[in-house]
């Protein structure tokens, strides 16, 4: 099924340009904005929407900080200052415990924090504080690449977190793998506004007071923007929202992003609309600058696209849609972020060349929903000046391309053009598995161009399944893709669930065999279960998959519902299914490191040879099954 862009009524140039106009002759002053990447993410690089954001504004003479507040937070949680007052809080989580045991009993869990409160020693914590420097030591320099080193810092990240969790209990902190939980629910806006008001278990309150207070005091913007990607950021998001406008009322705080985007049709009716002023949806940066522009002219948004806005007369969406102009966006900037904080020995910088999804077909996906326009690219030659500039700019020779899956023709542009240019780098993106491309000199060309890490949209080895999905691929094509990325050197990471409506636990089993019968050729994987998202295919047109959705009306922030089907494996079944994988699969599979960048880091260094090192290893690791739930 194709995706649907009617959104709105699209905003013509001459419109964007007319309200620029007049919205500069009201005011004609220039804007400071503050742009906020909140927690949690994994700091190995920044994400891209600042950047682009920052570019955009700052071409319109706008000033702008940009503040990565995700990897100051990680960066300040395994320090000195940060651990010490973890300490001084340690009697404090005593007493509120001690005085509730006199109310009622203590839950298991609560009596498991107390006891593991009081093993919290000075001498214990300074070793703590010594460990966790040097972990990130570890994972910014040269000493990264011995992966024993590497796994022990990862290690004292764990540690370090657990013990964080213990004086914000209930809260659960840990890192990596990302799982940031104040035992609140993000898709149900009265616990998120809980969750805002929660001192015990809300860090970010501390995260705002030490990272994001002191900058809006000194730099005083005149508009904080903030992008959500997961739903899980939704109470960090809210928190510094709720912060911000109680110690500074007169700043315009506008949200935006994947999540804002996915939650456009329920938002304008939502309480966290009390938060903010504003939020922009699909793609943001002429919305944004617009929006920019108006606030500081005092001018209404209605004309702003892509804009949620409230005014005194309550909560509009704007009828009008804009898509961007590949070609006329700059590369993004990313002057002023803490490059050199992120957890990695040397930058990775993300960069976008298209928008949409070429292929847009795929009947569980969703991506086309942030868009209001249909697949767009830059020109090879400006893709490559770009990257250049940005090579040379930052000193990075590391790329992610964030590209939602790259474009045959496209790629083979680029494998020649970064040859051809003698760009020198390594690079990493995503792909479908492509007819297109079954060429050895394809692949050649990829190696040499330094593309060395493949993420692939494998989703199932069965064709009939390939087939509900409109996947258009074959297991012959998908083995051919894995057989040739791997004998060139290019890692290859195969994305897949189970579950799809329609698909039988037999033909889940396939799946399985088809990976097993090419373990030598597939590196790693990434598995979970089909979600019933609110925007996909299968959930605008449940009858013709036999689905029925069921809508919790009190969780009006869900972004997946529950449901069942008339035929194959119900949601329960699939997650056995997944169970049963988890605990029976290839060894090889199980890798010593699961964070993308860092294993694309590691084959940029050794290439493939280095694989052996990377797998699993019980003799050497303590304290960490391994599994392939939530692997990248």
């Amino acid at each position: 099924m194709k995706v649907e862009y009617t959104k709105g009524d699209r905003a013509s140039k001459e419109l964007i340009q007319l309200h620029r106009q007049t919205s500069f002759e009201a005011s004609g002053r220039k804007m400071k904005v503050m742009l906020i990447f909140p927690p949690d993410w994994y700091p190995s690089e920044p994400y891209l929407s600042l950047p682009s954001l920052t570019a955009v504004l700052r071409q319109a003479g706008h000033t702008v900080i940009q503040k990565d507040i995700n990897c100051e937070m990680w960066d300040w949680y395994f320090s000195e200052e940060f651990l010490k007052k973890v300490l001084r809080r340690v009697p404090q989580q005593l007493d509120r415990l001690r005085k509730l045991a006199k109310k009622r009993d203590l839950a298991e869990w609560e009596m498991d924090v107390q006891l593991a409160l009081c093993d919290v020693s000075r001498p214990r914590m300074e070793k703590l504080i010594r460990d966790a420097e040097e972990a990130k030591h570890i994972v910014r320099n040269e000493k990264f690449y011995d992966i024993d080193k590497l796994e022990w810092a990862i290690q004292v990240f764990r540690e370090v977190t657990s013990l964080i969790s213990l004086v914000y209990a209930p809260a659960r902190i840990c890192m990596p793998p990302m799982e940031t939980d104040l035992s609140y629910k993000p898709y149900v806006s009265a616990e998120v506004m809980d969750a805002v008001q929660d001192e015990q278990v809300n860090v970010y309150r501390d995260v705002f007071d030490h990272l994001i207070k002191p900058v809006i005091q000194t730099e005083q913007p005149d508009v904080v923007g903030i992008s959500i990607v997961l739903q899980q950021q939704m109470f960090s998001t809210m928190t510094f929202c709720a912060l911000i406008k109680q110690h500074f009322p007169h700043i315009h705080i506008t949200i935006g992003g994947n999540t804002v985007t996915r939650l456009r049709d329920v938002l304008p009716q939502s309480p966290l609309f009390q938060y903010f002023d504003s939020a922009v949806v699909y793609e943001g940066e002429t919305a944004f600058t617009q929006l920019v522009e108006a606030v500081g002219a005092k001018q209404s948004l209605a004309n702003v696209p892509n804009t949620i806005y409230k005014d005194e007369t309550g909560i509009h969406v704007s009828p009008l849609s804009y898509a961007e102009d590949m070609a006329a966006l700059p590369p993004p900037d990313f002057d002023g972020l803490p490059l050199e904080k992120y957890f990695v020995p040397a930058r990775v910088l993300p960069y976008l060349a298209t928008r949409g999804c070429y292929w847009g077909r795929c009947e569980f996906c969703d991506h086309g929903e942030g868009y209001t326009a249909g697949y767009r690219s830059k020109k090879i030659q400006d893709i490559l000046a770009d990257i250049t500039y940005l090579r040379d700019k930052y000193g990075a020779k590391h790329f992610h391309f964030t590209d939602e899956s790259y474009p045959p023709a496209l790629f083979r542009k680029l494998s020649r053009g970064l040859i051809e240019s003698k760009m020198d780098i390594f690079w990493t993106t995503h792909m479908r598995f492509e007819k297109s491309l079954l060429e050895d000199a394809v692949w050649q060309d990829a190696k040499k161009s330094g593309c060395r890490y493949l993420h692939f949209g494998y989703e199932s080895g069965v064709e009939r399944v390939l087939q509900l999905m409109d996947k258009a691929t074959t297991a012959e094509v998908m083995t051919k893709h894995l057989k040739l990325t791997a004998e060139v050197g290019i890692w290859n990471h195969c994305m897949g669930f189970f579950g799809f409506p329609g698909e039988t636990k037999e033909e889940a089993w396939q799946s399985v065999q088809f990976l097993e019968q090419n373990k030598d050729h597939v590196h790693s994987l990434g598995f979970g279960t089909f979600d019933l998202g609110r925007h996909n295919p299968v959930a605008k047109h449940p009858e013709k998959w036999g689905v029925t959705a069921y809508k919790n009306p009190d969780w009006d922030l869900a972004l997946d519902y529950y449901y069942t089907v008339k035929n194959g494996m119900s949601i329960e079944e699939a997650e056995r299914v997944f169970e049963q994988f988890e605990q029976n699969h290839n060894s090889g599979w199980d890798l010593r490191l699961y964070i993308r960048e860092y294993i694309f880091l590691y084959i940029s260094r050794f290439g493939l040879a280095k694989l052996p090192d990377l797998q699993y290893q019980a003799v050497k690791t303590t304290g960490v099954v391994p599994t392939l739930a939530g692997k990248m």
